[in-house]
């Protein structure tokens, strides 16, 4: 699978799915095709590479309607059908990540779903993935992984110990703008994040309401604070 993504806002946003034929040159030919209807790609990934078929999803901003642009990609050779659809921006929203022991993952989960539902019965969209992981290595990795992923807001590290490798992937995707808040554990890592909490479920709350334009919430004010 391969995911680029550059934030954008969903105004004049649409969703491309395109069935196309599985061979070299696929990508080239349907990114033509866009530029020339004046076409930003926001996103672009490859969902599925079959060995005859390939299903490509593309999200883009587009000056005008997109009617011609999908009926002349509609037109080549190699699409086997082009859908309009909804973008994942729109319906899934920003992405909250938390990752780190399964116990401790469960109850930030617990706090950032109950919240998340608060926003979005009014009008937000807020979606939580955790990913239980134990290991510097691993959790080093999956840190930096975290700025790679499409409409990622927020991360929460939920574990016992943390610091090392893991400190310096803090950083990292922190200068990335990626706002990043730990629970209040042993280790480098609390003094590498944006926030320190103490309470699993209450870090799940506060990771929804930081990122979350329905909530007035400062992280600045709270900085370096232990809950």
């Amino acid at each position: 699978m391969i995911a680029l993504w550059t934030d954008a806002s969903s105004n004049g946003n649409i969703g491309l799915m395109i069935h196309a034929d599985a061979r070299l040159g696929v990508l080239h030919e349907l990114t033509g095709v866009i530029a020339r209807h004046k076409g930003d790609i926001t996103s672009v990934e490859i969902v599925e590479q079959g060995p005859r078929e390939a299903r490509i999803y593309f999200e883009i901003t587009l000056p005008s309607g997109a009617g011609e642009m999908a009926a002349d990609l509609r037109a080549l050779a190699i699409v086997r059908r082009a859908e309009i659809v909804e973008t994942l921006q729109k319906i899934y929203g920003k992405r909250i990540i938390i990752m780190g022991g399964g116990a401790q993952v469960g109850q930030v989960a617990i706090g950032a779903v109950s919240e998340a539902d608060r926003h979005n019965i009014r009008g937000e969209h807020i979606s939580v993935d955790t990913i239980p992981l134990v290991g510097e290595r691993a959790l080093a990795d999956a840190v930096r992984a975290v700025a790679r992923l499409p409409r990622a807001k927020a991360l929460v590290l939920a574990g016992s110990l943390m610091g090392g490798e893991i400190e310096q992937a803090v950083r990292e995707v922190r200068q990335a703008g990626l706002l990043v808040i730990s629970l209040n554990m042993a280790g480098s890592v609390p003094a590498a994040a944006d926030l320190v909490v103490s309470d699993p479920v209450q870090a799940g709350v506060m990771a929804v309401m930081a990122v979350a334009d329905t909530a007035t919430f400062n992280v600045e004010r709270l900085k370096r604070r232990m809950f």
